[in-house]
């Protein structure tokens, strides 16, 4: 089996609902992954977006939802998890918004990609405090069985701010 990610909530490649986004709930999508390997301990989901600010001169790669040491009994994520309801043991990083959690797409111009990315790693990653994308990322190097991803993309609505 091959570790695979995929969201109910919007077909890849495709637009997000705006439910998903600033201009919504700005909630969390459901998440549903399988074909973890063989000797995977533990997952890690990162969200970014690589077209920031502008898609036609991206200059940075924002982060939008950091979670890792999430267990291997979890096979997804619901729509909207708060914190308290994350899988036992799944611990959040900081998103480029200087805080946890999820924070849905909000493109300042253009349609943007926001990429879903799930690694199965060989172990759990422990108390990080509050790590950053770059920390966790750091922290696992070495240590990725697999990965897999989904990607949905947005663009405001004419007029938003």
């Amino acid at each position: 089996m091959t570790l695979a990610m995929k969201s109910p909530a919007f077909a890849h490649q495709q637009p997000i609902p705006v439910r998903y986004t600033c201009e919504g709930e700005d909630i969390s999508p459901a998440l549903e992954w399988s074909g973890a390997p063989e000797g995977t301990a533990s997952f890690v989901l990162i969200v970014h977006d690589p077209d920031a600010p502008d898609p036609t001169k991206p200059k940075m790669d924002y982060v939008h939802w950091v979670l890792y040491d999430i267990p291997t009994s979890a096979t997804g994520l619901p729509e909207g998890v708060a914190p308290r309801a994350l899988p036992r043991g799944t611990r959040e990083g900081t998103n480029d918004w200087n805080r946890t959690g999820y924070g849905g797409p909000c493109p300042p111009i253009g349609r943007h990609r926001y990429f879903f990315e799930l690694h199965a790693l060989d172990r759990m990653l422990g108390d990080l405090g509050r790590p950053s994308r770059t920390d966790v990322e750091r922290a696992m190097k070495r240590h990725v069985l697999a990965s897999a991803q989904w990607m949905g993309t947005y663009e405001k609505a004419r007029g938003g701010g």
